[in-house]
């Protein structure tokens, strides 16, 4: 009972924005109408591009595959994403004060579990590739059910980190734990939100890595066999080059809110973390967009299924599905097999 009555269900959003001292306007300032400017043009972009995206998959039986369930999954969960951020744009700014409780976890909830979704997506795509490399085969032989008991993985945990702020990780009941940029949930949250993407980015670097050398072994065995093929140098280049611009797109659009995440989590008070956050929040977002470009615009069947649904938008009668080979790849002469692809 004593617990209860040091708790603040009843209280406002002005009061923990006060609590935290988050500044909670009541007008619209330059810089809020900036964010909300550039957060409506990504989310705006985030959605047309993750279904084309999700059009192209369904359209197309040839991605009938595990890799492009998952990739289809990593649009989906960017589509969901898009959605939350839009749904943040028009509850943010002066009209922050006006939430409810309940209104303020659920356009936090909906943009957690979005965001999980998304990362969670990216480590299942590198596992995936990683089985199907070490197998030298282009598409994971991975059964139907298992990528889909997967995919609920996924979503699984990303409905769990939604659902836990406003019923486990708040701090309604203890003020002096809440954050600084979620003033209604605790800092122990964020923490952990912001190692969790760390662990996960740290897997991502040792499976891809474990692919590039495995990659470059094979490559260099089979080019002691077969006189010098200027298919395995371009294979090793292009392996380098996809490889850099997975971890590099993460680490950019990534790192800069885990460290105000992880900063403003172990409570520290001299770090301005709220001058920033709006604008590394915006850059965490734009990852989605980017995930459509990296994994999927690098595949050549998928841009030829983009240029045909484009067409079809356009009614123009002449476009009609490609029929050549899907994705790049190099056939090895001990056994024919592909080793990779270019959606890696």
């Amino acid at each position: 009972m004593r617990a209860m009555e040091r708790c603040h269900f009843n209280e406002t959003i002005r009061f923990f924005y006060n609590n935290s001292g988050k500044e909670l306007t009541s007008h619209w300032r330059p810089k809020d109408v900036l964010v909300v400017a550039l957060g409506l043009t990504v989310s705006v972009l985030v959605l047309l591009t993750n279904l084309l995206v999700i059009a192209a998959i369904a359209s197309n039986r040839r991605f009938h595959q595990p890799i492009y369930l998952l990739l289809g999954n990593l649009a989906a969960a960017d589509l969901f994403a898009g959605i939350a951020y839009l749904f943040l744009m028009f509850h943010t700014g002066p009209r922050t004060a006006r939430l409810s409780l309940r209104s303020w976890f659920l356009r936090q909830g909906l943009l957690d579990a979005s965001l999980t979704a998304s990362v969670a997506t990216l480590l299942a795509i590198a596992v995936e590739r990683h089985r199907s490399v070490m197998a030298v085969q282009l598409h994971s032989r991975l059964p139907r059910g298992r990528v889909l008991l997967l995919i609920a993985g996924v979503w699984g945990t990303a409905l769990v980190l939604g659902l836990l702020p406003p019923r486990v990780w708040h701090c309604l009941c203890a003020l002096d734990r809440c954050s600084r940029m979620a003033p209604l949930l605790s800092r122990t949250y964020l923490a952990v939100w912001a190692l969790s993407s760390l662990l996960v980015f740290l897997l991502m670097v040792t499976v891809y890595a474990r692919i590039y050398f495995y990659v470059r072994r094979r490559v260099q065995r089979m080019a002691e066999h077969v006189s010098c093929h200027p298919h395995y140098r371009e294979t090793t280049l292009s392996l380098v080059k996809t490889v850099a611009i997975i971890l590099g797109a993460f680490v950019v659009c990534w790192t800069p809110a885990q460290v105000v995440l992880l900063l403003d989590g172990l409570g520290c008070e001299s770090c301005n973390v709220l001058a920033v956050e709006k604008y590394f929040l915006l850059l965490a977002e734009a990852n989605s967009l980017v995930n459509a470009a990296v994994y999927s615009c690098r595949d050549a069947e998928m841009r030829r299924t983009f240029r045909r649904l484009l067409c079809c938008l356009r009614r123009a009668p002449h476009c009609t599905p490609s029929s050549h080979a899907g994705a790049a790849r190099l056939v090895l002469p001990e056994n024919g097999q592909p080793l990779m692809d270019s959606s890696l």
